[in-house]
C-alpha cells in the first residue's frame, strides 16, 4: 500500500482533536486516550451539555455525531493522505472505502469477520446525536452492528481521516450524557445499531499496521 510514517502523539484528547496534521506524507497516528472524553462533530456546537461534570468534551474537525472515547476501551487511530496521494478519491461519498477495508483485513488476520459499508449513508433517529447510530460508506460492521466510525475532514492538501473501533459499548452511559429521553428506547436502539469488537486492542492495532505493508 506505499510508504507510512507512524507517530504517537502527546497532549490531551482535545488537544489532538484541535491540531491539524500535516500534508506532506502518509501517516498513521496513534492516539492514547487519557481519560473519558466526548467528542462532538462540527455540526453539534450548541451541545455543551453537562459532559463536563463526568467527562472532557471536544468539537471535532470532522462532522458526524459524538464519540465518546474511553481509555483502553475504544481504538482511535487516524490516517492523513495528501491530495496528490493514490489514495485520494475526489468522491467524498467514497472516498474512506480503502479504509474500511484496510481496517476488515485487519480483523480478519485476528480471525473476526468485519464487513466494510459500501452503500449509501444510512441515518437513523438517533445518528444526528451519536455517530455509532448511524451508518457512512466505508465504515465497518461485525453481525450487522457498527464497530469502526469513520469521520474524515478534507482541505487543498490531503484528507484527514479519525477512526473509532469500539470495544466497548456503554450505550446507557452515552445516552445519560447526552441527555437523551427515553433513555429505555434509546439505550435498546443503540444496542441494536452498534456493537464492540470481541479482541484485544493492542492485538488489532498491531494487525492494522502490519496490514499497511
Amino acid at each position: 500500500m506505499g510508504s507510512w510514517n507512524i507517530k504517537r502523539p502527546e497532549g490531551s484528547v482535545a488537544d489532538r482533536h484541535l491540531t491539524f496534521p500535516t500534508f506532506e506524507s502518509r501517516q498513521i497516528i496513534i492516539h492514547e486516550i487519557d481519560k473519558p472524553t466526548m467528542v462532538f462533530g462540527t455540526a453539534q456546537k450548541d451541545m455543551s451539555l453537562e459532559v463536563a461534570i463526568e467527562c472532557d468534551y471536544v468539537y471535532r474537525k470532522s462532522g458526524g455525531g459524538a464519540v465518546f472515547l474511553e481509555p483502553g476501551k475504544v481504538l482511535w487511530v487516524d490516517f492523513v493522505v495528501p491530495r496528490e496521494d493514490p489514495l485520494w478519491c475526489n468522491d467524498i461519498r467514497h472516498s474512506s472505502v480503502w479504509l474500511g477495508e484496510l481496517w476488515v483485513r485487519a480483523m480478519k488476520n485476528i480471525g473476526l469477520n468485519g464487513k466494510v459499508h459500501n452503500e449509501e449513508i444510512r441515518k437513523t433517529e438517533l445518528s444526528r446525536l451519536v455517530c455509532f447510530a448511524g451508518l457512512a460508506t466505508g465504515e465497518v460492521t461485525v453481525s450487522g452492528k457498527k464497530a469502526v466510525g469513520i469521520s474524515q475532514r478534507r482541505t487543498r492538501e490531503g484528507a484527514w481521516f479519525q477512526c473509532a473501533a469500539l470495544f466497548s459499548w456503554p450505550a446507557e452511559r452515552i445516552a445519560q450524557l447526552l441527555q437523551m429521553e427515553p433513555t429505555k428506547k434509546v439505550v435498546d436502539d443503540l444496542l441494536e445499531l452498534a456493537a464492540p469488537i470481541r479482541a484485544d486492542p493492542d492485538e488489532l492495532l498491531l494487525s492494522l499496521i502490519k496490514s499497511l505493508n
